[in-house]
């Protein structure tokens, strides 16, 4: 699988997305197992959060990695209300619990909220020395919320990115290229199924012989500096996201997409789910 320097490391340019995990009881196993064989096929970076599930992802996270950890990039996400100094170190010392691990490999901000950024990158400073972390990042930030933050150290951003919501295209993920900050996709093949059947790219997908997901997947990673995240629960839909680095878009096919979904012509508001 393709990999990208993220913060010092090598990582996969397609990880493994938890949103929505953990919310079923009687999913729990299959979700546990789904992660454990992303993990087999080279989806080693998992994304999680402390809101997703309140905390119930990680919970599940953590079982899936229990003897596994040291293949994991594990990334994890504070919730606004906790990115206060003292917030931070605890909810990171619950995410730590709930994960079994001792430290998280990225810790990202899950939003702007009322604390100021120079105290959330304080605490994520203390907390890096500390062991708890190795790097900090951040989620759903603008060029604005990025020039404001002004911290090399910032190994991330992760936002919404795929054919229907493009908009980063204008500023911020050429911002994101010319600081050398990876950008995380989350939702790359869109959010409530819609985007998967669009007709562009399902015939995109029957000329690859490859599916749409795929398709849209591929489409992000046409960015040399996009990490993506899919959830999938489904056996046959982690082989097809693993495999879907092997997609090889053409100009025609970018061409379809862009007569779908045009690309932005001035800049648009983040959007955000």
């Amino acid at each position: 699988m393709q990999t990208i320097e993220l913060g010092g490391d090598s990582v996969p340019r397609i990880g493994q997305g938890t949103w929505h995990m953990g919310e079923d009881a009687g999913q729990r196993q299959a979700e546990v197992r789904a992660l454990r064989e992303g993990l087999d096929l080279g989806m080693t970076l998992i994304d999680t959060a402390e809101m997703y599930a309140e905390g119930g992802a990680e919970e599940i996270v953590g079982q899936a990695i229990r003897d596994r950890r040291d293949e994991v990039y594990l990334v994890s996400k504070v919730y606004p209300h906790n990115a206060s100094k003292e917030g931070v170190q605890a909810a990171c010392e619950r995410s730590l619990r709930r994960l079994g691990t001792d430290t998280i490999d990225l810790y990202l901000l899950h939003w702007r909220g009322q604390y100021p950024l120079s105290e959330t990158v304080e605490a994520f400073e203390r907390l890096r020395e500390q062991g708890k972390i190795l790097r900090w990042g951040v989620s759903n930030f603008d060029t604005n919320d990025l020039a404001e933050l002004d911290a090399p150290a910032c190994a991330t951003n992760q936002v919404l990115y795929n054919p229907e919501a493009r908009g980063i295209e204008y500023d911020l993920l050429p911002w994101q290229a010319q600081h050398n900050m990876p950008l995380m996709a989350y939702c790359p093949i869109g959010q409530g199924g819609e985007l998967l059947h669009d007709a562009a790219l399902q015939r995109i997908a029957d000329k690859h012989t490859a599916t749409p997901a795929q398709v849209a997947l591929a489409w992000a990673l046409r960015h040399p500096g996009v990490i993506a995240i899919p959830k999938a629960v489904n056996l046959e839909h982690l082989k097809q996201n693993a495999k879907a680095d092997n997609v090889r878009l053409d100009e025609e096919d970018l061409a379809q997409i862009d007569a779908a979904y045009p690309s932005p012509t001035r800049k648009q508001s983040l959007q955000i789910v």
